[in-house]
């Protein structure tokens, strides 16, 4: 009988909310989860991000984009440090990783690669220029890439949640506007973080032979309306 390959999967922003239930959810299955503290990856950096792929252990098969920030400001709010940021942190930081990861996985024939964008990506709201400008970008890097890799048997999607109950969204919403918010939904609540972990484990596992270059959105029904 053939050994089951232990995959290795680095997940960023995995401390807390989307992140941490995507982390549970892949250990739950067998899968080896690298999830590095700010301390130990600060994607706010691109040295930082080159420095710690050259230390790594492991050949990773799995790659979850998941650390993101939300500046909330109107065009003529936000400054030129938050728009250099998020920009950092929200885009250049995932193609970072996926420069640095994505080869090794080609040349091995096996790679899963999950950029979590939002629905923020497909409608928005004002405030969130920056925010749905980084998360575009996003998408557009999944589609372009599935293409590039699709060859060697590496998948590259996007996720997009819509209201999820985690701290950032309860950060940026008071409990008025987030009863407000569940109103708006179809399905009448937020998403629980685990729920878009389910989706997220389909994606990047072996189960998944066939999507790539897709924008998965995981809202209850929100954009429909």
């Amino acid at each position: 009988m053939q050994k089951k390959i232990k995959r290795v999967a680095l997940i960023t922003g995995a401390s807390r909310g989307i992140g941490a239930a995507i982390a549970q959810r892949l250990s739950r299955n067998g899968i080896c989860v690298l999830a590095p503290t700010h301390q130990q990856l600060d994607i706010s950096s691109t040295r930082a991000i080159r420095k710690f792929l050259t230390g790594l252990k492991k050949p990773v098969d799995i790659l979850v984009n998941n650390a993101g920030i939300n500046v909330l400001g109107g065009i003529e709010e936000l400054s030129d440090k938050a728009i250099s940021r998020m920009m950092q942190v929200n885009l250049l930081a995932p193609l970072e990783l996926i420069r640095g990861l994505a080869p090794a996985m080609a040349r091995r024939g096996y790679g899963r690669i999950l950029n979590i964008s939002s629905i923020w990506s497909m409608v928005t709201k004002p405030r969130r220029v920056t925010y749905s400008m980084t998360k575009s970008g996003i998408n557009g890097l999944t589609r372009t890439l599935a293409v590039e890799l699709a060859a060697k048997n590496v998948l590259v999607n996007a996720l997009a949640p819509g209201y999820v109950n985690t701290e950032l969204t309860r950060q940026n919403n008071s409990s008025q506007e987030i009863e407000a918010i569940r109103k708006t939904i179809p399905v009448g609540r937020l998403a629980e973080p685990a729920e878009i972990a389910e989706v997220a484990g389909f994606l990047v596992s072996e189960k998944n032979t066939y999507i790539t270059g897709q924008v998965i959105m995981v809202d209850g029904g929100f954009v429909c309306l």
